[in-house]
């Protein structure tokens, strides 16, 4: 018998928020560098802006995790968590990439194949829990965003990979 519906999703959504907190905490003296000495790209939004919005999705990455672990087992449930927990790890290692290293090249890369894991999450998580999956969009596009914030930080600071 499957937990409570209530702590399904305080798991979850603690899980999320766990690791997106930790890769702050890691990578919080090279954020900190990063926002006086490294050209950012237009429309790079102010700094404040980010911590914020990653708490929102991070919220929601748990909220969709949770109504898929509560759903019935199948092949696409056990996927879609599976694919969850892939991106969520690359999501944390693509911080201490970016920042931390500033490997701003390897760091592209690591987004897109990040981009495309939270796809395929979104695509099983539809097969389970359409409301699930519907959740992630907000994730796509920032992760999309983010690309492209990442990318013109690339170009416009050519150290290294």
């Amino acid at each position: 018998m499957k937990t409570k519906p209530w702590k399904a999703y305080v798991f979850w959504i603690v899980l999320s928020e766990a690791v997106g907190a930790l890769a702050g905490l890691l990578t919080r003296r090279a954020t900190e560098l990063y926002s006086t000495a490294v050209t950012k790209p237009p429309l790079s939004p102010p700094a404040i802006l980010f911590p914020i919005v990653w708490v929102i999705l991070y919220a929601l990455m748990g909220i969709g995790a949770a109504r898929v672990y509560l759903a019935p087992p199948s092949e696409a449930r056990t996927n879609g968590l599976l694919l969850f927990l892939i991106q969520l790890a690359f999501n944390f290692v693509w911080s201490i990439i970016f920042f931390n290293f500033q490997a701003f090249g390897l760091a592209f890369i690591w987004l897109v194949i990040l981009w495309i894991l939270i796809l395929l999450m979104t695509l099983q998580f539809r097969k389970v829990d359409p409301l699930a999956a519907a959740l992630q969009i907000p994730y796509l596009i920032w992760v999309f965003f983010a690309g492209y914030l990442n990318l013109g930080v690339w170009l416009l600071n050519p150290r290294g990979m």
